[in-house]
């Protein structure tokens, strides 16, 4: 199955959000690619020739989420991390934010910057979209790992619970997909929202600090960037019809690593995907919360180096 076809890309240094200060990492450069009319931020270092891996990250997070994993990977591997629409200096479109439609996106991008073949490391939302473009672009793919994830129409669970020592970890999917009320409570508000999911999610609620909290909170607050964090969940159920339709007809041959931790939502990513792929592996990262790489970044690298190999 392929994406629907796409014009030419442009690459530039055009930054769609110029009010949210940018965060610059040793050794990258940041990028803005046309992907289907959206202009969608990358940041890229590494070995030009290397094994291509891109890095998607989740909510609240931006491709900062990367930033202790990423100087791990650039001497084996090109590095690109990827803001999706509406994430960090990526644009923030009306509509479009079913992960089938975002993964085309993404992969337009990626194949703008000269990468025809790639490995795919995602978290959270990032890992919901990796699963759409690895049903979609499978072909391109080499390998593809995903950290504590449910996936829409695959694992994610459509209850929540009501057991307050399992609720706190789900609870926001029902309350994301109201309309307006989540804007109407949380806008001006985001330092707290965000703050609550990084502290609270995280095995040691130090983990980020205050400079850290600033940034996923500007982000979020910056021109429709909470209403498009909400989309994503709004359009789930849509994400999740195509999964499963997806499904129907094939699952994935291509190798895929389920990287959970000892503290995350979801305690085996490699058994909960293993249904749907034909050849999984799986890791539990100890001494973390549901922010892996944040929490254990030479442990995820290492995870990835190994996972990916050198073969290009």
């Amino acid at each position: 199955m392929t994406g629907p076809a796409t014009s030419t890309p442009h690459i530039s240094d055009s930054n769609p959000v110029r009010d949210l200060p940018l965060q610059d990492l040793a050794g990258f450069t940041h990028r803005w690619i046309d992907a289907d009319g959206v202009r969608l931020h990358a940041v890229e270092g590494g070995r030009p020739n290397g094994p291509a891996i891109v890095l998607l990250a989740g909510f609240p997070q931006t491709w900062w989420a990367w930033r202790k994993v990423m100087p791990h990977l650039i001497h084996r591997f090109r590095v690109i991390a990827v803001d999706l629409p509406g994430q960090g200096h990526s644009e923030r479109p009306d509509s479009g934010y079913e992960t089938h439609a975002v993964a085309a996106r993404v992969h337009t991008a990626v194949k703008a910057l000269g990468v025809s073949a790639y490995s795919l490391v995602a978290h959270d939302i990032g890992a919901w979209v990796a699963f759409s473009l690895a049903l979609d672009f499978e072909s391109h793919l080499r390998k593809v790992a995903l950290l504590d994830a449910g996936i829409p129409g695959i694992t994610l669970p459509e209850a929540i619970p009501t057991d307050p020592d399992r609720a706190w970890k789900t609870w926001h999917f029902a309350f994301h997909v109201v309309p307006d009320l989540p804007e109407t409570l949380l806008a001006g508000r985001e330092r707290e929202y965000v703050g609550w999911f990084l502290k609270t999610k995280a095995l040691a609620p130090d983990t980020f600090d205050d400079a850290e909290l600033d940034h996923y909170a500007a982000a979020v607050a910056a021109e429709g960037g909470l209403r498009a964090s909400l989309a994503y969940y709004r359009d789930a159920a849509e994400s999740a019809r195509k999964n499963r339709e997806s499904l129907q007809r094939r699952h994935l041959s291509v190798p895929v690593l389920g990287i959970s931790s000892s503290h995350g939502s979801v305690p085996d990513m490699a058994a909960s995907l293993s249904p749907w792929a034909d050849d999984t592996t799986g890791i539990v990262v100890p001494d973390a919360g549901h922010f892996i790489p944040d929490e254990q970044p030479e442990a995820v690298a290492a995870a990835i180096a190994d996972f990916i190999g050198d073969d290009d």
